[in-house]
C-alpha cells in the first residue's frame, strides 16, 4: 500500500520506492490546482513504483490519467524516471529548467559507445588505478535502465516565473548544484497550520533534512567548459535560506521547518570538510588519491566500483572549488594532474 500525507492547504505526498537504493523512496508531491493535480516529480521508472504512484493517487482521489502537468525539479531517474509514463496515461505536460532538459535531450542522443570512451578518459585523467578502468570495460551493458532515454520535457522552468497552476502561487528557484538545473518551488500561500515564515517550499534534493546532497562535476561529454558546481550549491543555498519558508517539503526523508538554520548547518559542513582537503593536500595528490583519503559513510575499500566513480567527482567539485579560491592549485607536469594546498 502506498504511503500517502496530506500536507493541508491541497498538498499531499506520495512515497514512490526506489529500487535497491539507500534512499527507500521519492517523495512526489501532489498539488491541487484549478484544472487538476500536478505533481512535482515521479519517482523511478520501475514497475512497483508505477503501481505504488498509481495506488496513491488513488488515495488522493485521482489516477494517473488524472494528471494534468509535472514539475520536475531535475533530471535524475529518481525524479524524472515516470514522468513518461505519466504523460502517456494523461496528456500532462512535463516542465524541467533548460540547463536540465539539455542533459535530457543528451542523454537521449548519447550512445552508449560515446559515453564509455568519455568516462575511460576521465578515469584515466584523475588517475584512478587499472582495475577501476578494467571493471568500467568489462561491466555488461545496461537496458531498459531509468534515465537512459528519459522523457522529452515539453515546458520550460523560468527561473523567478510563477508556474502555470491555476489557482496557485509557486514560484521557480535555480538552485544549481546537485544538478545544473534543479529548481526548487516556492509556493507562495500562507501556510495552512499558520507556521511562521513565508509560504512552503518544494525543495527537490537541493535542501534534506538530514543528509546532504552529491555535489559532483556536471558531466557533458560535449562540454569543456570549467564549471563550480560546488560554488553553484554554496551560492544556491544562501538564497533559499533567505527566503525564511514556514516548512520546506524535500523529495526525500521528510517535511521540515527553519530552513535557514539548515542551511547553515550545510554551509558549515561544505566549509569543514574544504578545510579537512586542505590538509590532505599538504602532499600532491590526484582527484582519485584524494577521493581515497576522504572520509565517506564506509571505507573505501567496501565503496563499490560504481559509486566510486560518484566519489570521485565529488572529490573533483571539491578540488575546483578549493581552485578558484586561490587555496589550492595543479602542479604544473604531472599527468595524471595533480594538486596541492597553496
Amino acid at each position: 500500500m502506498a504511503q500517502v500525507s496530506d500536507h493541508g492547504g491541497g498538498v499531499r505526498s506520495i512515497q514512490v520506492p526506489i529500487p535497491d537504493n539507500p534512499l527507500g523512496h521519492t517523495l512526489v508531491y501532489v498539488v491541487d490546482t484549478d484544472r487538476g493535480p500536478v505533481l512535482i516529480d515521479t519517482g523511478w521508472d520501475d514497475p512497483t513504483s508505477w503501481d505504488t504512484l498509481a495506488d496513491g493517487l488513488a488515495a488522493c482521489g485521482t489516477s494517473p490519467a488524472g494528471i494534468h502537468g509535472v514539475v520536475v525539479t531535475h533530471h535524475h531517474p529518481d525524479h524524472h524516471g515516470l514522468s513518461g509514463k505519466v504523460r502517456e496515461a494523461s496528456g500532462a505536460w512535463i516542465a524541467m529548467h533548460e540547463a536540465d532538459a539539455a542533459l535530457v535531450r543528451r542523454a537521449r542522443s548519447t550512445g552508449p559507445g560515446r559515453w564509455m570512451s568519455y568516462m575511460t578518459g576521465k578515469l584515466t585523467a584523475v588517475g584512478a588505478p587499472e582495475d577501476q578502468i578494467a571493471h568500467l570495460r568489462t561491466a555488461r551493458p545496461r537496458t531498459g535502465v531509468p534515465g537512459l532515454s528519459p522523457a522529452l520535457p515539453d515546458r520550460e522552468i523560468v527561473p523567478g516565473e510563477l508556474l502555470d497552476l491555476p489557482g496557485r502561487r509557486l514560484r521557480a528557484i535555480w538552485t544549481p548544484g546537485h544538478t545544473p538545473g534543479h529548481v526548487c518551488l516556492h509556493l507562495e500561500e500562507e501556510h495552512p497550520s499558520q507556521l511562521p515564515g513565508h509560504g512552503r517550499l518544494f525543495s527537490g534534493d537541493h535542501l534534506l533534512p538530514r543528509i546532504t546532497p552529491h555535489i559532483g562535476l556536471y558531466e557533458d561529454p560535449e562540454d569543456a567548459t570549467v564549471t563550480d558546481p560546488l560554488g553553484d550549491y554554496l551560492d544556491s543555498l544562501e538564497r533559499v535560506g533567505r527566503l525564511a519558508p514556514a516548512e520546506v517539503l524535500p523529495a526525500h526523508q521528510h517535511a521540515f521547518t527553519d530552513a535557514p538554520a539548515r542551511v547553515r548547518e550545510l554551509l558549515t559542513h561544505h566549509e569543514d570538510r574544504l578545510t579537512g582537503l586542505l590538509t590532505l593536500l599538504a602532499e600532491p595528490l590526484t582527484p582519485w588519491q584524494l577521493a581515497e583519503r576522504m572520509e565517506w559513510n564506509r571505507p573505501w575499500s567496501h565503496i563499490p566500483y560504481a559509486s566510486r566513480n560518484i566519489a570521485v567527482s565529488e572529490a573533483e567539485a571539491h578540488l575546483r572549488r578549493l581552485v578558484k579560491l586561490g587555496r589550492a592549485e595543479a602542479v604544473t607536469g604531472t599527468d595524471p594532474v595533480t594538486y596541492v594546498a597553496v
